[in-house]
């Protein structure tokens, strides 16, 4: 994405400006520029994936790949598949993809990442990250044997310590960055501290460190300023136009050209800035970045232009003191490599949050479209859940009457749709709203495949049309039957909610036994009833249920619906509340219901007898819209004049007692005397289920919106907790990072709020309250034992830039996230919240038919997939892409064959295992652990061969030899053990393998 209108003075700063070079610099030799054109290519932001393929995407990798071909010396990186992928698939000539092929074996094209797309590193998903780069590499290595090595995130918002690790787990030798807070960049800029190795997990630690090139102040863009013109420098082709190119090839604001009267300024205002930039690096490399957003469709006045420019200076290089030469990150680092310096470590600290400058925190986009970041989460749950299901299906039934290529096609279609949306301005929230439709329909019409696919494996013969946890109208003795599906690799007894519409209900299981199970009204229909059923599955394991319709059953209970008075926020006086309180139990806990004030008083933490005073209410900030008023927020951008206000002037509370769980319902109004409520939130205690099941959960779902115009809505819990206001926050899912409350001249608010992607907590000396999410958040704990949660923004202002790309964020929408709360002491926690994480991730899937006659799910497997509880089955997948064992022969077979049609590879099985806990974190669950794959598997069907690869399977994991950095710290050597299909995964490891099955 472009920079906005704040950022262009501190990013096309004046070059001329740079002066000469630093005491420290002298005597370092001459400076080597790295020259490295580059088009960055948004994967949706403004303009839709179609809208941008017809406007320029396809011209950029047509002219890059004519005007390689037509000189030598000339080079180019490519960096998001999706585009790539398109222009391969539907608009290059033969003679492009020969032209291609000659270029990436002579190593002037060169692909970096490799990934479908850019993703973003604050709000993404673990399991997604890997996703995206898994397809973009597989597709990579299929058709060409590329495997790439080097990183270019060069514009997330903000860079995550996880990121290194996954790019290291996949092969990569250098990692580069750019959006860091500004006040950070410009020290490390000072100090000549813009590279380092970074060490990004704490448990892995050496073992996956990445040498981390951090970009300077001018990013990825090359400085726009010509002091001898009015038009931007080295952007010869212009700016890109929509919808189509002009037909007279004239764009606007091309640069001038260079010829005699104006080659010298050009070559004078870039060596400067060559110079400029050599002094805040260690070694004399320096790479200059040549390209911007939607650059190189006219390649051909590119390399034109720059060709006789490049030449001008090594011919008077003595005199600029600078060699130029066109170049691909490979060789970059390389030359860093190479070069003999000793870098610092950098630890596990992540680069979150980002500002730009003292009054812009993009903070504000942890919490942007919150139904496109649901939707996305819940499309990675049931494609986690349809890919292991298909997987059983191969395995098990190999010839069976599903055709296995639909099949697969139906899972890349929600694949592609799923990497599409982890895109930096995508998943984000940041883009405009018909991008945003675009990712949702994809998303949409991904998850109907992946449904259909699910159904057709486990209910032969059953016509899809739509399937979902609601029950149509039954009478009679007649039946509905449903299929319930557990995608983790552990055993699980929880319940399911089904909607019928009917007041009772029997429920069997697939042996004919009754059912524990609750019914009652549902909270926002008078017309349906929600049927709580417990289930107890296997690993990997489905079941059959049947619901009948019948006037009474022992195993089903019915629950009734108690409603109290409505409460004012403001009457009675504040010390006479909590006199009357109102317990609701479990097994684990005692929720103390204040009857005064229809709020939650406090937690009893039963196995300890320790209470916590505990209160939830809604906030909202209300933000300016008009940047003559001072500062605004936006898609990116949270900008607050101060803390949050209740966003209510009353609360309504029901309460539904049951045997499968008690849910509370309490109802926020706007005003006292308002009909129609503008919050809810809807808190279900489970019961314990004989101890089968976690009672220690309190689940939270929400409704808020539509919200009015410029307010930002957020869950406040405040507790008793001494906290120090420091919060802890996950990165990706992966691991936590620590955040202490800091306090700074302005918008000390905003720039105190991070990205949870599945779990934060507060905690004192003995007790922490966790939050698990199966969304991305903004959180924060602004005051002492209070923890914040933005679960809505609707905003518009005036600004220019955000009015002329449509990103003012009018967000009408109705959102209904779900939270799951813990409470305990720090130990009992650590050892609960993974799991506990990865159950509300990864519940279990239900397919319901609509017919009542009794359809027999396909054959269930006698032996389940279960794992210890310190491991999670992170990956169980067909990819279906053409890997192989002997990659010289791979690559022999592609100069051999040219292109060619590959058939999809069924019988190799992606297998990922990962680690959940770090070192320390408990006694027993963070040791090591051995397992025999053969055995963990057996239940899957009888493993013959395990081959060991990288994260995203391209590499044989002895054949990977990553570089090695001098460090200012040493270097340690982890072995990997493979006998006899026994494997022991560390802390924090996410091992991959290839498996294969008789």
């Amino acid at each position: 994405m472009l920079f906005p209108p704040p950022l262009l003075p501190l990013l096309f700063a004046l070059v001329s400006a740079a002066g000469g070079s630093s005491a420290r610099d002298a005597g370092r030799g001459r400076t080597e520029a790295f020259v490295l054109p580059h088009s960055h290519m948004d994967v949706g932001w403004v303009y839709t994936v179609q809208e941008s393929m017809r406007a320029y995407a396809a011209n950029v990798y047509s002219s890059v790949t004519e005007e390689l071909t037509r000189e030598k010396r000339r080079k180019f990186v490519a960096v998001e598949q999706e585009f790539f992928r398109l222009w391969w698939d539907s608009v290059a000539a033969d003679e492009h993809k020969k032209q291609v092929r000659q270029l990436l074996q002579e190593g002037r094209l060169e692909f970096i990442i490799g990934g479908q797309v850019m993703h973003d590193e604050a709000v993404t998903n673990l399991d997604d990250d890997i996703l995206q780069l898994t397809e973009g590499h597989g597709f990579l290595y299929e058709t060409f044997g590329v495997r790439p090595q080097f990183s270019w995130h060069v514009d997330p918002f903000g860079a995550s310590a996880t990121t290194p690790v996954l790019f290291a787990l996949a092969g990569f030798n250098g990692h580069l960055i750019s959006r860091i807070d500004y006040n950070l960049k410009d020290d490390m800029q000072r100090n000549q501290k813009l590279q380092f190795v970074w060490r990004g997990s704490r448990s892995l630690g050496d073992q996956q460190e990445i040498f981390t090139h951090t970009m300077d102040q001018f990013s990825y863009c090359t400085p726009s300023h010509l002091p001898f013109s009015n038009r931007s420098g080295f952007y010869w082709n212009g700016v890109a136009l929509f919808p189509d190119p002009p037909k007279d090839g004239v764009y606007p604001n091309m640069s001038l050209p260079v010829d005699e009267d104006n080659l010298h300024s050009y070559a004078q205002t870039m060596v400067e800035n060559i110079q400029q930039r050599a002094q805040w690096f260690q070694s004399n490399h320096v790479l200059w970045p040549w390209g911007c957003d939607k650059q190189f469709f006219n390649s051909s006045v590119q390399f034109q232009n720059m060709d006789p420019l490049l030449d001008y200076i090594n011919l008077h290089s003595e005199q600029f003191g600078v060699t130029v030469h066109y170049s691909t990150l490979s060789e970059y680092f390389q030359a860093i490599h190479q070069s003999g310096h000793t870098w610092e470590v950098r630890g596990s600290q992540d680069f979150l949050p980002y500002s730009a400058e003292p009054l812009q925190a993009w903070t504000g986009f942890y919490a942007s479209r919150n139904v496109l970041k649901g939707v996305a989460r819940h499309a990675s749950s049931l494609l986690h859940a349809a890919e292991s299901l298909f997987t059983w299906y191969l395995v098990n039934i190999p010839g069976g009457a599903v055709p296995k290529e639909w099949a697969l096609q139906k899972l890349r279609d929600l694949r592609w749709a799923l990497s599409e949306v982890q895109h930096h301005d995508a998943i984000t929230g940041t883009e405009s709203p018909k991008v945003a439709h675009m990712y949702l329909q994809h998303l949409t019409q991904g998850m109907m495949g992946a449904q259909e696919v699910m159904v057709k494996l486990l209910i032969p013969a059953q016509p899809f049309d739509s399937f979902d946890a609601t029950v149509t109208q039954s009478t009679g003795n007649s039946a509905q039957h449903i299929v319930v599906y557990n995608p983790l690799a552990w055993n699980v007894t929880t319940y399911i909610n089904v909607t019928v519409p009917f007041p009772m209900a029997t429920v069997y299981d697939d042996e004919g036994h009754p059912v524990s199970a609750q019914i009652q009204q549902s909270a926002e229909s008078d017309s349906a009833y929600d049927l709580f059923i417990v289930v107890n599955l296997k690993g990997l394991q489905h079941r059959r249920y049947v619901i009948r319709a019948m006037a009474s059953s022992g195993r089903t209970h019915a629950a009734t619906v108690v409603t109290f008075e409505r409460r004012s926020r403001t009457q009675g006086e504040p010390r006479k509340r909590g006199r009357r309180l109102l317990p609701v139990l479990n097994e684990c806990y005692a929720l103390k219901v204040d009857q005064d004030t229809n709020l939650l008083h406090s937690i009893v933490d039963r196995t300890r007898k320790r209470s916590v005073k505990l209160t939830q209410d809604f906030g909202e900030y209300r933000a300016n819209g008009d940047v003559r008023r001072g500062p605004v927020s936006d898609n990116y951008v949270f900008s607050a004049n101060g803390s949050s206000e209740a966003a209510y002037e009353a609360v309504g509370m029901e309460i539904v007692p049951g045997k499968v769980l008690t849910e509370i319902r309490q109802y926020f109004y706007r005003e006292e005397s308002d009909e129609e409520y503008a919050y809810a939130v809807y808190t279900r205690l489970p019961e314990g289920f004989e101890g089968a099941a976690p009672c220690h959960r309190i689940e939270q779902s929400y409704r808020v919106g539509p919200l009015a115009v410029n307010r930002e809505v957020v869950l406040r819990t405040s507790t008793d907790l001494s906290n120090n206001r420091t919060i802890f926050t996950d990165n990706n899912g992966y691991q936590m990072q620590r955040r202490l409350h800091r306090t700074f001249p302005n918008n000390t608010v905003a720039r105190n709020y991070y990205p949870m992607v599945r779990t934060a907590y507060i905690e004192d000396d003995s007790t922490r309250l966790v939050v698990l999410a199966e969304r991305a958040h903004g959180v924060s704990s602004q005051h002492e034992g209070q923890l914040e949660v933005m679960l809505h923004r609707r905003l518009w202002n005036n600004q220019e830039w955000n009015l002329g790309y449509n990103l003012t964020l009018n967000d009408s929408s109705v959102v209904r996230p779900v939270l799951w709360m813990l409470l305990g002491s720090r130990a009992a926690m650590a050892s609960l919240g993974p799991r506990e994480v990865l159950a509300l991730q990864h519940r279990p899937v239900v397919l319901g038919t609509r017919y009542d006659r009794h359809v027999p799910p396909h054959g269930i497997s006698s032996k389940a997939v279960v794992l210890p509880p310190n491991l999670h089955l992170l990956s169980l997948s067909v990819p279906g892409w053409a890997y192989s064992s002997n990659h010289t022969q791979h690559l022999q077979d592609l100069q051999q064959g040219g292109p060619r049609k590959t058939e999809p590879e069924f019988g190799r099985i992606l297998l990922r295992i990962m680690h959940l806990f770090e070192v320390g974190e408990d006694p027993v669950l963070s040791k090591p652990t051995t397992i025999n794959l053969k055995e963990v598997l057996d239940g899957l069907g009888q493993l013959s061969s395990v081959e060991e690869r990288s994260l995203t399977g391209i590499w044989d994991i002895s054949d990977l030899h990553r570089w090695n950095w001098n460090s200012t710290e040493d270097r340690n050597q982890f072995g990997r053990v493979l006998e006899d299909f026994r494997v022991t995964v560390s802390p924090k490891e996410i091992r991959t393998f290839f498996v294969y099955f008789k």
